[in-house]
């Protein structure tokens, strides 16, 4: 793909899923890519494939709540290449379960990785990302971010907060003159490991939910996401959204307005029972 080769790029839960695939794909394209991710073994296998293909590339453990290793973490990739152009902000997790019953500690971790571990990407990376005189954020948020569900509250407000941030940053930028565009990303079902990695109140059959996930509402595959997502970073868009679930699903939100709560929660009703 063209308009990478020479870049520094930086992807964070770049062990599993869309992360690695995106890491894969700028190799291929040419740009050097660091990679992150609390995820050791998920880790070392990006890394080997990207140096399969001779990409340049930086492998660190890193927790991205963390903050001030995060900060650090971003000094040392600048040093590491000369310079940065992109941050993808991918790192996150799921988590499933009612409000009443989800404990506040639970809450709080969602939202510490999903929404404030993308915070601590953009901040941390920002001035360097200015000093490259060509540099481009990349937020990943999720269908999740568009319309909200029962069972999600955690996950969509994490999901919510981070499209926010992100178009509040875009148009930032752009108001100042700053080099740096900005990209909010909206998957669909992309078939990753996320939900089976997921964690969920007590008492609920994630099992089952899981496998209609995988088999129902996974749609695309993380290298196609990362393609569709890499040319829309090359376009500098605004936002992007990934898969045919996520374009049919923006579509019916927008028709339907707050209505569409109510489609949502008489569908997803319809399944539970047999998920629980």
């Amino acid at each position: 793909m063209q308009g990478f080769a020479g870049k520094v790029a930086v992807v964070t839960g770049a062990g599993s899923g869309i992360g690695q695939a995106l890491a894969v794909e700028l190799g291929r394209s040419g740009a050097s890519v660091a990679i992150s991710d609390i995820d050791a073994e998920g880790l070392a296998v990006t890394e080997e494939r990207l140096k399969a293909i001779g990409a340049p590339v930086k492998t660190d453990r890193l927790n991205v709540t963390e903050r001030e290793a995060f900060l650090l973490y971003a000094d040392a990739v600048a040093e590491h290449f000369g310079k940065v152009n992109q941050i993808y902000n991918n790192a996150g997790i799921a988590y499933v379960g009612d409000v009443e019953a989800t404990p506040f500690k639970d809450i709080e971790r969602v939202i510490d990785v999903d929404f404030w571990g993308v915070v601590n990407g953009t901040k941390a990376f920002l001035p360097h990302l200015i000093a490259s005189g060509d540099g481009h954020v990349v937020n990943v948020s999720s269908l999740f971010g568009i319309f909200s569900v029962p069972g999600q509250a955690a996950y969509n407000s994490a999901k919510f907060a981070v499209r926010g941030f992100t178009e509040s940053l875009r148009q930032e930028m752009a108001i100042s003159g700053q080099p740096v565009a900005v990209t909010t990303v909206n998957p669909g079902g992309i078939k990753t490991a996320i939900m089976r990695n997921a964690t969920s109140v007590e008492g609920f059959d994630r099992a089952n939910l899981t496998t209609f996930f995988d088999k129902k509402l996974t749609m695309t595959t993380p290298e196609k996401a990362a393609k569709i997502i890499l040319e829309a970073v090359r376009k500098k868009k605004a936002r992007v959204l990934v898969g045919p679930d996520a374009k049919a699903l923006d579509l019916i939100v927008r028709a339907a307005g707050p209505r569409y709560q109510t489609l949502f929660s008489g569908a997803i009703a319809r399944f539970l029972p047999a998920v629980h």
